[in-house]
């Protein structure tokens, strides 16, 4: 795995005069930096989409983060091995939230998500993300992967509060979970091809669906995988073959009964929204005229016309990209796409410099999860890929993921901040 090799023998330099002690309390400008920068332009955004509204969006999003940030400065003074012990009760406090969101919980917009206490609407399926995120660390750092059988443990601990968030329904943040297993479980050494065979059956289904010509050699190449990557070879190609097989056959039954009427549509209609231009595709439509409209420099902030007149429902959330397209332009987005590049690059950056297999598989985890929900969401909205109600990290308007974006911020810092403390024993 790639982590700082030789810190961890610095542990026994403890005792030594911490003479650099205040170097210790330092800003990171990007790890840091990126978020609140990202947080300001959201702020300005979703006023932007809501300027005929009462409603005030845009200071809750800034006083929440400001309450995030201020957790998160003091997660990232907690060091994360005195966090392992309580890995497992919070990872089941989290299950226990999300079986009362089924029991007690509120709907909104067709979906059962929100358990509300107060008036405040709690999102469990937020925090069971980072949730999942430690113990699957907790768990990779103590049993790497090196047989079949290993990855029985990572995947019953994602399974869980995967199947939980699905059922709500919940199919964006359900994806989110299954990025951030396939990037822990590649990080802590898995090898490409046994990865490529754990994610096959979903490929099988979509070249099944619509290219059926397809099938026999993308068969062909998971056998030679299977074959020249796994153990027991003939039980092995056995296996691969035959449960891509019945992803195969099955996938018209699943997407008959298996999928909500709506999540068939989105999958349909991304393909051509303009088969339903007033229906369900229209947040795509509409998007794509937004970020296009803006061209080089953009209409300029709070002059966007599609979003003046609110034509994107839900603008300030899941599409808050299209307001940054229309009112910013090719220049505005380049920017922001960069800040997103410079934050993984320095989440790369820690993983790679950390003392512990744990503490680099958290900080692969928090990259997984907000990387991917970038990725998802701009194609989304420039109509590269299906509705999926995914937003995008410290720009969409949402308290609780806004929250748990930070928090897990909080976890990198602590960290970044135990790995140069240990450099600096070695000095």
């Amino acid at each position: 795995m790639p982590t700082y090799q030789g810190i961890r023998s610095a542990r026994t330099g403890a005792n030594k005069p911490r003479s650099g002690r205040k170097s210790l309390v330092r800003f990171d400008p990007i790890l840091w930096g990126v978020p609140i920068f990202l947080t300001l332009v959201a702020g300005v955004l979703i006023a932007s989409t809501q300027r005929e509204s009462p409603l005030a969006d845009w200071k809750n999003h800034w006083i929440t983060a400001a309450v995030a940030i201020s957790m998160a400065v003091g997660l990232s003074r907690i060091a994360l091995e005195r966090l392992q012990k309580l890995l497992l009760p919070v990872y089941i406090a989290t299950l226990v939230s999300l079986l009362a969101v089924k029991v007690v919980g509120t709907s909104a917009l067709g979906a059962q998500r929100w358990i509300s206490i107060g008036g405040l609407n709690i999102q469990p399926s937020e925090f069971a993300k980072l949730a999942a995120i430690l113990l699957l660390a907790g768990i990779l750092a103590k049993h790497p992967v090196e047989r079949p059988v290993d990855l029985l443990r990572p995947f019953a601990v994602i399974s869980v509060p995967w199947a939980m968030v699905f059922i709500q329904p919940d199919l964006g943040t359900s994806l989110v979970f299954g990025a951030v297993l396939l990037a822990m479980l590649y990080w802590s050494g898995l090898p490409l091809a046994w990865l490529i065979l754990l994610i096959s059956p979903l490929p099988t289904a979509l070249i099944a669906g619509l290219f059926p010509w397809g099938l026999i050699p993308w068969l062909l190449l998971l056998a030679m995988l299977a074959w020249r990557s796994l153990p027991w070879k003939l039980i092995a190609l056995g296996a691969t073959l035959a449960i891509n097989g019945v992803f195969a056959w099955i996938t018209p039954l699943l997407w008959q009964h298996g999928l909500k009427d709506y999540q068939r549509d989105r999958l349909i209609l991304f393909l051509d929204p303009t088969k339903d231009p007033l229906g369900g595709g229209y947040h795509l439509l509409q998007s794509s005229i937004g970020i296009g409209s803006g061209q080089v420099f953009g209409s300029g902030l709070m002059q966007g016309l599609l979003t003046k007149l609110q034509f994107i429902p839900e603008q300030h959330t899941d599409f808050i990209f299209s307001a940054l397209g229309e009112e910013t332009g090719f220049l505005g987005c380049s920017i922001v796409l960069v800040a997103y590049l410079l934050l993984a690059w320095r989440l790369l950056q820690i993983a790679g410099e950390a003392r512990t297999d744990f503490e680099s598989l958290v900080v692969v985890g928090v990259l997984a999860m907000v990387m991917f929900q970038v990725v998802i969401n701009i194609n989304m909205t420039i109509g590269l890929g299906p509705v999926t109600g995914i937003p995008l990290p410290w720009l969409s308007y949402g308290r609780f993921a806004l929250l748990v974006n930070f928090l897990g911020l909080g976890l990198v810092a602590s960290v970044e901040r135990s790995a140069r403390r240990a450099r600096m024993r070695l000095k």
